[in-house]
């Protein structure tokens, strides 16, 4: 099993180019000052992430398709109990979650063969299918931004960080740490 800690934020509440730091495709420089190097991810365990682009922002901004989804408590209640649910039955270890009102944190092993993206996309599918039949399809038809960051963790210390990242997180509506990992 592979550990990953994977962030998602709801619809339009982390742009990229955001002043907070955010995860995206971006140039490392322009092509013609280093024509070889291509769109770069930094969303690798222990990597900086990129921060404060105002024309991406702005970018964003102009292409969203309604207003920035805040999620609530009830909201958060129901999202954790499907997370939950997911992991089991795809036989992955949840160890951490985290939700608050503009984005998620999971902590989540996965088996060697998948990647974090595939965790991310799970999660978000199936807490989406929980949220609409509870509380209706949003303006945006999404409650997700595209994609996420999907970060690995190298070893159990990494693994431990993780998770008292999530426990540490600032303003949560839900903290759940499984209480089954050892720490």
């Amino acid at each position: 099993m592979k550990a990953w800690l994977l962030t998602s934020t709801f619809y339009g509440t982390w742009l990229p180019g955001d002043e907070r730091g955010f995860v995206s495709r971006v140039r490392d420089r322009r092509p013609d000052e280093a024509p070889q190097l291509q769109r770069h991810e930094h969303d690798q365990y222990g990597e900086a992430f990129d921060a404060d682009l105002a024309g991406l922002r702005e970018s964003a901004r102009q292409s969203m398709r309604g207003p920035a989804i805040q999620i609530r408590i009830d909201q958060a209640h129901v999202l954790l109990a499907q997370f939950q649910e997911t992991a089991q039955f795809r036989n992955w270890g949840l160890h951490a979650v985290a939700i608050m009102a503009e984005h998620v944190h999971w902590v989540v092993t996965l088996p060697e063969t998948s990647h974090g993206s595939i965790g991310l996309r799970d999660f978000k599918s199936y807490g989406s299918r929980a949220l609409t039949q509870r509380f209706g399809k949003p303006n945006s038809e999404t409650w997700w931004t595209s994609k996420g960051s999907n970060r690995w963790l190298p070893d159990e210390s990494a693994l431990l960080a993780a998770i008292e990242y999530v426990r540490n997180q600032q303003s949560p509506l839900l903290i759940w740490i499984n209480p089954h990992t050892q720490l």
